[in-house]
């Protein structure tokens, strides 16, 4: 039998190793119990993206393309093209040369590189700011310490500890991202599920240029050699956004010589600020969104979630379908802000469909797109 002695040196122990948990730093403790999660060393899944400056369409193949009924426009269309800021993928820390996007995932539009890991993984992402203003990567899920957490607020931490908070134009910094078993699928989730990243230097004005990406983590040990879900045959990922250009970084320089947009107009004005809102699926409008093809009797899984501004509540519905979404029947799912939603589907009918926010303003607003389903 243990010795009294015996006992108390035990409790000892206990209580200093619980003291110095309380103190252990964020970084240390997170890394530590990564390792513990994974069979051996965590896999690292290295990506080079950069913020850049480009010129973006909305409807750069025309407009109405789904060719739905819509009410007569009142006063001038608006323009369809701005200067925005997007993530992009490259092939190395030169970022000289960019990541070709592979054709299934080209509707992904003005959405960043999509990033993957499975449960137990480290993602680590240098990131380069080529745009004129500070801006960030901050993931939704992951663990991360302070360093890596790509959020500019005053949380009483040193100033090295923050540089990943504000990164200046033309400067490079590395994220550390962790995927412990609170960033995957829980038991009623399906083997994968979306999570989103995004600038947050001054949140509301860095999405509304168009800095966010999506982000896919599986279960441990679910996915074939090329990162997909071993129980999923087609992908496709869907931000329903509303772009308010009026909030975007290069407002003012999309507007010089645009007599109809003059900075001086009041945006309280319904009339005038409505010229401001794009309506879109992945920054495309009125069907301008690549076509998203699937076949009859595939397993796809569809990743939506939605922007942050305040009109961003959607209910995206597919036509000719149904998903299952929350282990429910359903051909209509809902979103809120920022709000991220997985659901499965197994198309039966073919042909050309149309994929829709339900809301009314939405819909004439040209949030819509097509998809079709091949024998």
């Amino acid at each position: 039998m243990p010795t009294e002695k015996a006992y108390s040196k035990h409790f000892a122990i206990l209580g200093l190793i619980v003291i110095l948990s309380l103190y252990l730093p964020a970084s240390r403790a997170v890394i530590a119990a990564q390792k513990k999660t994974a069979s051996g060393e965590p896999k690292v899944r290295v990506y080079y993206i950069a913020a850049d400056d480009v010129m973006w369409n909305y409807a750069p193949r025309g407009r109405n393309l789904t060719g739905t009924p819509a009410p007569e426009q009142e006063g001038p269309q608006k323009s369809t093209t701005f200067r925005k800021a997007v993530y992009r993928e490259y092939t190395d820390a030169s970022f000289s040369t960019l990541k070709p996007r592979p054709p299934e995932w080209e509707h992904l539009g003005i959405l960043g590189p999509l990033i993957r890991a499975e449960v137990g993984d480290v993602i680590r992402v240098t990131f380069k700011n080529n745009t004129k203003f500070f801006c960030t990567m901050h993931p939704h899920g992951l663990a991360y310490a302070k360093e890596s957490e790509g959020a500019m607020y005053s949380d009483g931490n040193s100033p090295e500890e923050k540089e990943g908070d504000a990164v200046p134009p033309g400067k490079t910094y590395t994220y550390t991202w962790m995927v412990p078993e609170r960033a995957g699928p829980a038991a009623a989730d399906m083997s994968s599920m979306l999570w989103v990243y995004h600038s947050h230097f001054v949140e509301p004005r860095d999405m509304n240029t168009g800095l966010m990406g999506p982000i896919i983590v599986s279960a441990k040990g679910s996915t074939k050699p090329d990162g997909t879900p071993k129980d999923v045959d087609r992908e496709f990922v869907v931000a329903f956004s509303v772009f308010d250009e009026s909030e975007s970084w290069y407002f003012e320089a999309n507007t010089i010589g645009q007599r109809a947009y003059r900075t001086d107009l009041k945006l309280t004005d319904p009339a005038v600020h409505q010229q401001f809102l794009l309506y879109s699926l992945n920054g495309y409008i009125e069907g301008n969104l690549p076509l998203m093809t699937m076949k009859k009797g595939e397993r796809v899984r569809w990743y939506l979630f939605a922007n942050g501004n305040q009109d961003d509540v959607h209910t995206p519905h597919w036509h000719g379908q149904t998903v299952l979404f929350n282990m429910m029947r359903t051909d209509m799912v809902h979103l809120e802000p920022m709000m991220m939603v997985v659901a499965d589907m197994i198309p039966d009918s073919v042909g050309t469909w149309l994929f829709h926010c339900h809301v009314n303003d939405h819909l004439e607003g040209g949030m819509q797109a097509l998809f079709k389903v091949e024998p």
